[in-house]
């Protein structure tokens, strides 16, 4: 059994809270427990990651349903082999950065997000004014049978890269960045309070320490310029929803001479008309006739591999589940293959000729209480309720 405390515990809001309620509450605790505002403090980066974890999970709608539905070993694949990971992006599950907005001050949405921190202040810089390109995220949705065999899919997707007129400078040609006078190119002013010194970001530059006196027109300033890029992913065996594969150097392109950011492409992947799954494990529902069920035979099943035959014992009873090992899809750690657990169901006849009719007749009239267990103890137990009942009405 899992240690982990309760998600909604964690959160402090009642199991049937709604998506509100939760990003509600999860605001309050991120802002309170961030490592920003708890520098080396411990406890709080644990506390935050807990919640964050929390969050994540329960802004999700398929992944609440499946940890109301298993707890936390229902949501445990989602996170992968390496178990949850702190330095993920979490927007998919809701507007992540709306919720760090009150934090940061940063901004953005759409499909995209930068992914450690929100505007041009938490992306990395040198000394001489290069800036690394933020990491972009991309949500892809696949079919099972992409993620239990691998594929190679195409995307197309916008980015920004350097502008090639001013070479991601943002000044126009002839001219050039100037050192900022409000800062004197540091980036940060430092006021006094008394006592206390106070150092925030330049409201001149922003941050960068430099200013630009003449634009370049193709990018207006920015240094960066709207593409579309197509790409070739290679999704590998054994992904499943929540699955980040991560392609170095494909992110937001960096300014100055600065490298570009990673591209971070999350799967989903859709639900399937055979097969449900857990992890490396498979179910399906396979319905059988009653003569089947009744004399036993052999049942073919799909699998990931082809057909199977599943041999079934006489009397088999409906909803019995078999589990055959090996059936299921290959891990992505490579640790093996899971197993397919197949459910009986067994379908009634309908449509009846006459013929068919006399002959289900002629068999039920040839049974009896000895042909039908489950129903025989049934009627015992009824019969001991009604007992019981007179008896208690007879002392009233």
């Amino acid at each position: 059994m899992s240690n982990k405390r309760d998600y909604y515990e964690l959160l402090g809001v009642q199991r049937n809270a709604s998506a509100d309620e939760i990003k509600k509450a999860y605001r309050k605790m991120a802002m309170k427990y961030h490592p920003d505002r708890n520098a080396g403090n411990d406890e709080a980066a644990e506390k935050f990651k807990e919640v964050s974890e929390a969050y994540e999970v329960l802004s999700d709608p398929a992944k609440r349903q499946r940890y109301d539905q298993f707890g936390h070993d229902g949501v445990k694949s989602a996170f992968g082999p390496g178990g949850f990971d702190f330095n993920r992006d979490f927007s998919h599950s809701a507007d992540f950065q709306d919720i760090f907005s009150s934090l940061f001050g940063g901004g953005g949405g759409g499909i995209f997000s930068e992914m450690f921190g929100g505007g041009a202040g938490a992306r990395r810089r040198s000394r001489d004014g290069a800036q690394r390109g933020a990491d972009l995220r991309f949500d892809l949705e696949i079919d099972l049978e992409e993620a239990i065999f691998g594929v190679e899919r195409n995307i197309e997707l916008p980015v920004s890269e350097p502008c090639g007129e001013c070479n991601g400078s943002g000044a126009a040609k002839g001219s050039s960045r100037e050192t900022c006078r409000q800062c004197d190119g540091h980036g940060s002013i430092v006021s006094n309070g008394g006592f206390i010194q106070f150092q925030q970001t330049c409201p001149v530059c922003r941050g960068e320490g430099t200013v630009i006196r003449t634009p370049c027109r193709k990018c207006n300033g920015t240094g960066r310029v709207k593409v579309r890029r197509s790409l070739t992913l290679r999704i590998p065996a054994g992904v499943e929803t929540g699955s980040r594969l991560r392609v170095a150097g494909k992110g937001e392109g960096g300014l100055r001479g600065g490298p570009s950011g990673d591209l971070y492409v999350v799967l989903h992947v859709r639900d399937h008309e055979i097969f449900d799954r857990q992890g490396a494990d498979l179910a399906c529902i396979v319905p059988v006739s009653p003569d089947v069920a009744a004399l036993g035979g052999d049942v073919p099943v799909p699998t990931p591999d082809g057909e199977a035959m599943l041999k079934l014992p006489p009397g088999t009873p409906n909803g019995k589940i078999f589990r055959l090992r090996g059936k299921g899809a290959r891990s992505l750690d490579g640790s093996g293959v899971g197993d397919l657990h197949v459910r009986i169901s067994i379908e009634v006849p309908v449509h009846l000729n006459s013929k068919q009719k006399q002959a289900l007749q002629t068999f039920a009239e040839a049974c009896d209480t000895g042909n039908y267990p489950e129903a025989a103890r049934m009627r015992k137990k009824v019969n001991n309720f009604m007992a019981r009942r007179d008896a208690l009405k007879k002392q009233s």
